[in-house]
């Protein structure tokens, strides 16, 4: 891949479910370092996108690549590409019956082949880099919520991906943990690390993205700067949707 090349190219992605039609056409394009939000209404094909980027989900048609792994294509291999995308899900998955700690340590040791002592090196460097090196024993149902996200998070880093995705990462967490989530997530955008978020977030995605997407019926009715977007957007069903999610959470 050449220095010009994007990390991410989502070409002309459709997706079906039955007779009702999820993607549209998606195309854009990524770079390292970029952050890029996606907001819309529920329905809109933000997830689906996700899980489409990462093989969780087959496209109808059009491309994704990723780096070298051509993502779309039938014989690529999966688990290959896990390695280099992680994803922070909505209702994060921890294990309940392991630790902080164990909980990322496992795909070190299952997928990414460390020892036990250079794996707990890892996620503890993890866990620390994420506030929660005091948590190292604790089992997720010791942890509030923002703290299991936060694991979830560093569960994801630990395998050292090339991209990251967020879907909805603080949309179950009550209204005053949301704040220590998007705070480390705007740290790893500072570093450097390549983001496709999906997110209400206003504030996180004025502080930390490079780009903003806003996803209507499957398609992309808009994307630019979010400064842009929030501020002065040129699609009005943008503008109406912006407004509604200022309006729900108090945002000027």
């Amino acid at each position: 891949m050449s220095d010009h090349d994007p990390l991410l190219a989502v070409e002309s992605v459709s997706k079906r479910y039955g007779d009702e039609r999820v993607l549209n056409d998606v195309s854009f394009t990524m770079d390292r370092g970029d952050v890029t939000v996606m907001m819309g209404p529920s329905g809109s094909g933000k997830s689906t996108l996700l899980r489409c980027v990462n093989r969780l989900t087959d496209v109808d048609s059009g491309e994704i690549r990723l780096g070298d792994h051509r993502v779309t294509d039938p014989g690529i291999d999966v688990d290959a590409l896990r390695r280099d995308v992680g994803m922070v899900f909505q209702d994060i998955n921890l294990f309940t019956h392991l630790t902080a700690l164990k909980n990322v340590t496992l795909g070190l040791r299952e997928v990414r082949g460390f020892s036990k002592d250079d794996a707990r090196e890892a996620a503890t460097e993890q866990l620390e880099r994420v506030g929660l090196g005091d948590q190292l024993d604790s089992y997720p149902g010791e942890l509030s919520g923002g703290q299991k996200q936060r694991v979830g998070i560093a569960r994801a880093l630990a395998m050292e991906p090339d991209l990251l995705l967020f879907d909805e990462p603080t949309s179950a967490l009550d209204p005053e943990l949301v704040g220590e989530v998007t705070a480390v997530m705007a740290d790893l955008a500072a570093g450097g690390m390549t983001m496709l978020v999906v997110t209400h977030e206003k504030g996180f995605a004025r502080e930390a993205a490079t780009d903003a997407l806003f996803l209507d019926a499957g398609s992309i009715a808009e994307r630019g700067p979010p400064a842009q977007l929030f501020e002065n957007p040129e699609n009005e069903r943008t503008a109406e949707f912006l407004d509604r999610v200022s309006t729900v959470s108090g945002e000027p």
